[in-house]
């Protein structure tokens, strides 16, 4: 069984696009070779700037020889129907076989595929992945057709068995495959054959190609770090500029320099943002001195004869460059925070949110009159509240932000704390953005809370008024973040708030969207019940990912007081458990059994069985016994429900299962007496009433 072995060879590719193209090359050549009837044991895909290999083991020499038949029409069908057939099967008419059939006589068509040597399938297979991959973004070059991410220059790709290595023979818009590879652009640029993957990958590393990303980048982070800790100092961790930084070195050679005296009173988040984002450099600080960041790291593509020093001097040139303008936006910010930011605040008049939505500063005065109302709610200072929901996004009109937008919120705490207002408010600014991920902290201060909750239900009232709602896997507008945002908050700050009742946060924030609405439109409003939907959508989905099925949530959602999320998921949580005990899944069943029964009995009787059963129509033990639990634990149900005890409730329903089991084992409900059927039927009712005072267990599956 031969191995195969793929280069595709071109100028650099961007980092962000290699290790899907990695993973795109394998995909399209194993589901290609194995469509053509190739099998092969195992496969694995690299990617560096300038390349993209695929290596695969034990494929198959050739695949078999297939015999297909196909039953196709009458022999006496029409001519068109006949022709049609041999067109679809590609046989021709001479070629059909007649047999017998239950109806008659009909053709069929036997079809003979011979088998094919796996470099003919692997040369097809191949140029169909170059012509047709799946490039973000690619480019045509010279007077060919091809298009590729880059200037594709090589195509590397053979078969080795026992017997050698083979080139297997392809042409692609007038480049060849061969067997030959280059190593590193600057180190090793001349040609070189290779006879297997193994020897690939060797002379690849000779030639100073470290060809696996993973390795690259566990070889930046080794030679970073230990550089840093020679001179006492930490690399600030940062998995994504790590795998970045890998994408863009073949031979990783790492330099470490040091930050100008000038710049290092910036904000640490200021000289981190800067160096990554403009230089792909690590920041590098100093525990001794508080964490302040000092030195940074950057990684260069080849080793050099003196130790990496012109390049480290000409990183450390432009360094200087980005700092002296990050210096002046933050000296420039500094004034007009200390003057309380009135100039930003004004700005932000003249910037608009969404058209149909107003400007910023409109938004503004929404979320901060939400704020307010909303802190009595959360225990947080209605003053401070609104003030901090004033102050929020002030900063998005300073320049720092405009130069590195990422750093929004960060920067606001920092201006918002130049001010004489309280700590509160300042940490409002930045903390009222989380969470923008389901890794994100909750912010747990009663006022950035408060601001953080305003703040996402204007953008959901507000997109809801304008019909502006997520459709499919289109979400412009992060608003199933938001949604996910106002879960986490309610839930693990442990608030009650209801959000859709009148007045309440849904409402009032919809009203104030429809009196600001800008545009020829006529004021619109969100409707706050299909709002509670789409939220109540997401925490399906949040808390199926910690285990409670979406039946279980339904069955809740059915109560009262959806609104309030705490209360619901306390009810979800605790009737999830219960149904994972015998006691749970077997009275589920009975309650079922009950409810069948009877919804049977009233649509045959044309009535309600809903009158109070008497227990002195009972007959049997097991029906007492069931009456006197029903009466027992009924009102213990209750009134664990009204103390949201549900784990009490769940444990009342629990203590039902017996004498419900009891019941049906011994009593049959349909007696031939009228009056103790109906007294049956009824007492059925107070079953089905006992056991939804806790959810609509109508609506669990199973």
């Amino acid at each position: 069984m031969p191995d195969l072995l793929i280069e595709l060879f071109s100028e650099e590719i961007p980092a962000r696009m290699q290790a899907r193209a990695a993973a795109d090359l394998q995909k399209l050549v194993t589901d290609g070779v194995v469509e053509a009837g190739l099998t092969y044991s195992g496969a694995r895909s690299f990617a560096t700037p300038r390349r993209l290999a695929l290596t695969v083991h034990g494929l198959t020499a050739e695949s078999p020889t297939t015999r297909e038949e196909r039953k196709g029409p009458r022999v006496d069908a029409p001519d068109k129907a006949i022709a049609g057939f041999c067109k679809s099967v590609g046989v021709a008419r001479e070629d059909l076989e007649m047999r017998d059939d239950k109806k008659g006589q009909v053709f069929f068509a036997v079809m003979t595929r011979e088998g094919r040597p796996a470099a003919q399938i692997v040369a097809d297979v191949l140029e169909s992945a170059i012509r047709n991959f799946p490039w973000p973004k690619s480019m045509r070059w010279g007077a060919g057709d091809l298009r590729w991410v880059r200037p594709l220059h090589g195509i590397l790709c053979i078969l080795t068995d026992e017997a050698g290595a083979e080139v297997v023979p392809l042409d692609v818009a007038g480049i060849t495959s061969g067997d030959r590879t280059q190593g590193h652009r600057f180190m090793a640029p001349d040609a070189f054959s290779v006879v297997s993957f193994e020897d690939y990958e060797a002379k690849l590393k000779r030639a100073h190609v470290v060809l696996d990303a993973e390795e690259r980048a566990e070889q930046i982070w080794h030679d970073a770090t230990n550089a840093a800790f020679a001179q006492g100092l930490d690399v600030v961790e940062d998995r994504g500029l790590l795998t970045e930084v890998a994408g863009l070195v073949e031979w990783p050679v790492v330099l470490m320099g040091q930050i100008d005296e000038a710049f290092r009173d910036l904000p640490a988040e200021v000289l981190k943002t800067s160096m990554k984002e403009h230089q792909k450099f690590f920041s590098v600080r100093n525990a001794a001195e508080d964490g302040q960041i000092t030195h940074f790291v950057t990684v260069a593509n080849r080793a050099t004869a003196d130790d990496g020093a012109t390049i480290l001097a000409g990183n450390q040139k432009v360094l200087s460059a980005r700092l002296s303008d990050a210096k002046f936006f933050w000296e420039n910010d500094q004034r007009v925070a200390r003057a309380g930011m009135a100039a930003w605040l004004e700005s932000l008049e003249n910037v608009t949110f969404h058209a149909k939505l107003g400007s910023q500063a409109e938004r503004i005065t929404r979320i901060a009159a939400l704020a307010k109302e909303l802190a009595p709610l959360v225990g947080a200072d209605a003053a401070e509240a609104e003030q901090a929901a004033k102050f929020a996004k002030a900063d998005l009109a300073s320049e720092m932000v405009y130069e590195f937008p990422e750093l929004q919120g960060v920067m606001g705490r920092y201006y918002v704390g130049m001010t004489s207002v309280p700590t509160s408010v300042a940490a409002a600014a930045e903390e009222h953005y989380a969470p923008l991920g389901p890794s994100d902290a909750v912010p747990t201060a009663p006022v950035s809370v408060a601001v953080a909750l305003a703040d996402k239900i204007d953008m959901l009232t507000g997109f809801w008024a304008i019909d502006e709602k997520p459709t499919g896997s289109k979400d412009p507008f992060a608003l199933r973040r938001a949604a996910l945002g106002v879960i986490r908050l309610v839930l693990e700050n442990g608030l009650r708030i209801s959000l859709n009742s009148r007045p309440g946060p849904f409402h009032f924030s919809a009203e104030a969207v429809g009196v600001q609405q800008r545009g020829d439109q006529s004021a619109g409003y969100a409707d706050p019940n299909d709002l509670l939907s789409f939220l109540h959508d997401r925490l399906k989905v949040y808390l199926r990912d910690r285990g409670i099925p979406h039946d279980v949530i339904d069955a809740c959602l059915a109560m009262p007081n959806a609104d309030d999320l705490t209360l619901l998921v306390k009810r979800a949580e605790a009737l999830a458990a219960f149904l994972k005990t015998d006691d749970g899944e077997n009275l589920i069943q009975g309650f079922k059994r009950a409810n069948n029964i009877l919804t049977q009995a009233e649509t045959a009787d044309g009535v309600e069985y809903s009158f109070g059963p008497d227990a002195k129509l009972a007959e049997t033990d097991e029906e007492r016994a069931l009456f006197a639990a029903l009466d027992r634990e009924g009102a213990a149900i209750s009134s664990a429900i009204e103390a949201e005890d549900f784990a009490s409730a769940m444990r009342g329903m629990a203590s039902l299962r017996q004498p419900i089991d009891a019941f049906f084992e011994a009593v049959q409900v349909n007696a031939d007496s009228q009056i103790v059927r109906r007294n049956r039927l009824n007492l059925l009712h107070l079953i089905r009433a006992t056991c939804l005072r806790v959810a609509d267990l109508t609506r669990l599956g199973g």
